[in-house]
């Protein structure tokens, strides 16, 4: 078995055995596709259960798991995407919508590349300061007051097909905030692509298509990360576990945020998490939670 911290790596889910870590990915599934962020609640639940901290590495690695759920829900989107694009490339034609839209992605990837690189000292180490209940609680209230004007002074007018490079890489620019735990990738991309105008239920699906690289480069990099600390067999068995769990879960969270952004609006979610925030700073002054 791991130890908590390995060469660095945060590798606490190991300890928490199969039963565990399976709750943790219902949880960090449901959590990581809904604008509220999975981090906050990677942290809140095993507090609150009394549980050992998961650690930064499953959360980097249950990207994954978010990324078959967004490809299976998308799958037409994304086989436009691959398809168009290699079909508008082999005939040189550079104006397909598909071709130019899969460069965007691309283009808008970069900046959260850059991002991650710069802070990859302290995003996903041993005793990350970022991992503090006190700055996730700001984050999530921070971004539920965001989310909230995006609600109040957006348009809700326009679809993808509107969309442009700008407009790709203002959200792709926002992603970067997913770094910080507490403001949630689908939380901030969500919250610019309102802001750009997008109706609800289309400021989520160019938000998944657009974040997919950043979603996959992400996962895959913890992966080769537990793989140099040489995680054993029984915490990888733990950890494909916990995917596979959350991957059913954040399949079903894409399916229930759609229909909630179709019929109602953002505002759940907002409310959700200016609570969730509070909740975290009041039980972090008052000794509730560490």
């Amino acid at each position: 078995m791991a130890d908590i911290c390995t060469q660095g790596v945060d590798t606490g889910f190991v300890g928490l055995g199969f039963a565990k870590v399976a709750f943790l990915g219902l949880v960090q599934g449901i959590t990581e596709l809904l604008p509220i962020s999975s981090t906050a609640h990677m942290r809140i639940v095993p507090a609150v259960l009394g549980w050992q901290d998961p650690g930064s590495a499953f959360s980097a690695a249950m990207q994954l798991a978010a990324l078959a759920a967004v490809v299976s829900y998308f799958w037409g989107d994304v086989r436009d995407l691959l398809f168009g694009s290699f079909a508008a490339l082999a005939r040189s034609d550079f104006a397909d919508r598909h071709f130019r839209l899969a460069l965007w992605i691309v283009l808008a990837t970069v900046p959260i590349i850059i991002a991650g690189v710069a802070l990859s000292g302290v995003l996903n180490t041993c005793n990350s300061p970022l991992r503090s209940l006190t700055v996730i609680g700001w984050a999530c209230i921070a971004m539920a007051v965001l989310l909230g004007f995006a609600e109040i002074f957006a348009r809700h007018r326009r679809t993808m097909a509107d969309a442009s490079r700008a407009d790709a890489l203002l959200v792709g620019v926002a992603q970067i905030g997913a770094l910080i735990p507490g403001v949630s990738r689908s939380g901030s991309t969500l919250t610019a692509a309102l802001g750009l105008g997008f109706k609800r239920a289309e400021a989520a699906r160019f938000s998944f298509l657009l974040g997919l690289p950043a979603i996959a480069l992400a996962g895959l990099k913890e992966l080769w990360e537990l793989h140099k600390v040489h995680l054993d067999a029984h915490g990888w068995s733990v950890l494909g576990l916990g995917l596979l769990v959350a991957s059913i879960s954040a399949f079903f969270a894409i399916w229930g945020l759609m229909r909630v952004l179709e019929r109602f609006s953002a505002w759940p979610f907002v409310i959700y998490r200016g609570v969730l925030g509070v909740v975290l700073l009041v039980g972090v002054a008052m000794g509730w939670l560490v």
